[in-house]
């Protein structure tokens, strides 16, 4: 899969296109179905299967959203996309003029002239144009006119997405990373920065890594501690997460702190990417460290115990 970040630097590449438009926020199991349409459509017509996707989400710039919380980071969701046969993933830099585009102007400089498209993917209910005032028979017309099929995404397939995405979001910040996985289809993860805490897991014998995201629309699932696994210098290791305020030694500031088991190493300014397994209970304010230091020693045994089934 190859990224272009702006639309005009797909100009020069000689390619007919096959293009499915969306934010496909999650690429969970709803998306994939479309995206499976997408491939097979450029393997059956030997176009070149292409998603056109916008950042910053239109909801950031058009509705000034600082609320929206999503389920990738743009980083994240190219890593998915990546293992899904797509030929081009175009991410256009979403802005309040390109939103002022007229319905003819994204159809014949975009569309056309830019991506060359010659099928169109696209849901039943998708609108697009200055004040969003296309629709899909419009896109029909304008494929007449400028010669592309267009090829309609049904309703039920279009709500299985929606409901899909909102199941997963409902799902995490109720702590149910299980189910999340499953409409997923892969383990929710946390990318970020290891930066300086206070160093109190080491001196309970617990190190931890204190993870900083800095993309601020990321959605951190409910607090409580987690069973979580990650890719670290070229192996897999497993271990225990907390998110919260640790209570306990009268923490102010969210956190995100992951102890790793049977590793050994320097991951200070290092970026990781820790997926979500199982979530093992809520935060807690214990009476005293040494009943938090009791907890910790449970929740490890609970952990490798998750690990081993």
């Amino acid at each position: 899969m190859e990224t272009i970040h702006n639309i005009s630097d797909f100009k020069d590449i000689p390619h007919h296109t096959v293009v499915t438009i969306g934010t496909f926020d999650g690429v969970h199991l709803g998306h994939r179905q479309i995206l499976k349409r997408l491939t097979n459509s450029a393997k059956n017509t030997g176009l070149k299967s292409t998603v056109l996707t916008f950042f910053p989400h239109p909801r950031m710039v058009l509705q000034k959203d600082v609320d929206i919380k999503l389920l990738n980071t743009l980083e994240e969701k190219k890593q998915i996309l990546e293992t899904l046969g797509l030929d081009y993933l175009i991410i256009h830099p979403f802005t309040k003029q390109f939103s002022r585009l007229s319905a003819v102007d994204f159809v014949r400089d975009i569309l056309v002239n830019n991506i060359k498209s010659k099928r169109i993917i696209i849901g039943y209910d998708h609108r697009f144009g200055r004040n969003r005032n296309a629709n899909i028979q419009d896109l029909i017309a304008f494929g007449n006119t400028f010669d592309f099929e267009v090829e309609e995404i049904l309703a039920q397939e279009i709500d299985d997405v929606s409901v899909s995405s909102t199941k997963i979001r409902k799902a995490l910040l109720e702590g149910d990373v299980e189910t999340a996985n499953n409409y997923l289809s892969y383990a929710y993860m946390l990318t970020g920065m290891v930066k300086k805490g206070k160093g109190l897991g080491r001196d309970f014998g617990f190190p931890t890594a204190n993870l900083h995201i800095e993309e601020e629309y990321k959605l951190i699932p409910k607090n409580g501690a987690y069973v979580v696994k990650s890719q670290l210098n070229g192996k897999e290791f497993f271990g225990m997460m907390n998110i919260g305020f640790n209570p306990t030694v009268d923490g102010s500031q969210k956190s995100i702190e992951v102890n790793f088991f049977d590793f050994e190493g320097d991951l200070y300014d290092k970026k990781i990417q820790v997926q979500l397994l199982h979530r093992i209970r809520d935060e807690h304010k214990f009476n005293s460290i040494e009943e938090l230091k009791e907890q910790l020693k449970k929740d490890k045994d609970h952990s490798l115990d998750l690990i081993s089934k």
